[in-house]
């Protein structure tokens, strides 16, 4: 679990919720069935026409990446890539078999098995980062789902005002319809403002993060590989990879080892 995913939304909505209930005028007044219905029907149905079904569906799902994702153990990685280029040193690539049938990553598992299986070095790497590369599409196509949902959240709302104030206008001479259109003006504002806000702008940024650690952890992986496939010698691809890692969390071959 992300711990700060889940602590951020409950501080926010908590602070939020505290704030509402100190002013006096209690929940029931920030609800409003009108408002409601013009910023989430809205917002739904231009999420339908911006985006494909099936994309939208992948990136709605892709949120739970920010709750249950955690950032790629680049360093163990480098670690293990480390170990594995000394057994291919020692005892052959045809050794790594074994390594790439235990490997619990897909991605880690397919390259050491290309290189099991003897491919040249250009195949293996066009396959890795092609596969990096579309991975990095499919998770900037998720984040966009969101960060769309940031802009068009406060469009909604501002729809909504209109629409209140349009209707506070036409009943100026009645002031018991005053109120409810005042209400509306202001709450579909407040529902657009903290749609984009609280979740559609931070999910999409989270999702940016997790997209970019990902693709940073697969390319080290990758390119351990073609050192390994190009018999570079493992304290140099250490010394290399550590590349990936803020200075502070870099080690030496020997601590890889």
């Amino acid at each position: 679990m992300d711990l700060a995913t889940i602590i951020g939304m409950v501080v926010a909505n908590g602070l939020i919720i505290g704030a509402i209930l100190i002013g006096g005028v209690g929940m029931a007044a920030y609800i409003d069935v009108p408002s409601i219905l013009i910023v989430l029907g809205g917002c739904a149905g231009v999420l339908g026409v911006a985006f494909p079904a099936d994309m939208l569906k992948a990136g709605l799902k892709a949120a739970m990446v920010s709750f249950k994702g955690k950032s790629p153990e680049i360093g163990e990685t480098i670690k293990m890539l480390s170990q594995i280029s000394n057994v291919a040193r020692r005892e052959g690539l045809l050794a790594l078999e074994t390594a790439a049938a235990e490997a619990e990553d897909d991605f880690l598992k397919r390259g050491l098995f290309m290189l099991v299986d003897g491919h040249e070095a250009e195949a293996i790497e066009s396959v890795l980062f092609e596969e990096i590369s579309k991975i990095e599409a499919r998770h900037k196509a998720n984040s966009e789902v969101w960060s769309a949902l940031g802009t068009y959240g406060p469009a909604m709302g501002m729809i909504g005002t209109l629409i209140g104030l349009v209707a506070m206008l036409q009943n100026l001479s009645d002031p018991a319809a005053i109120g409810p259109a005042m209400a509306v003006a202001l709450l579909t504002t407040f529902y657009g403002s903290y749609i984009a806000n609280l979740i559609g702008i931070p999910i999409a940024n989270k999702l940016k993060l997790r997209s970019a650690q990902e693709v940073a952890a697969k390319s080290v992986v990758a390119n351990g590989l073609l050192s390994i496939l190009n018999g570079e010698n493992p304290r140099f691809m250490v010394e290399r990879l550590n590349a990936a890692l803020p200075p502070a969390q870099r080690f030496s071959a020997e601590e890889a080892a």
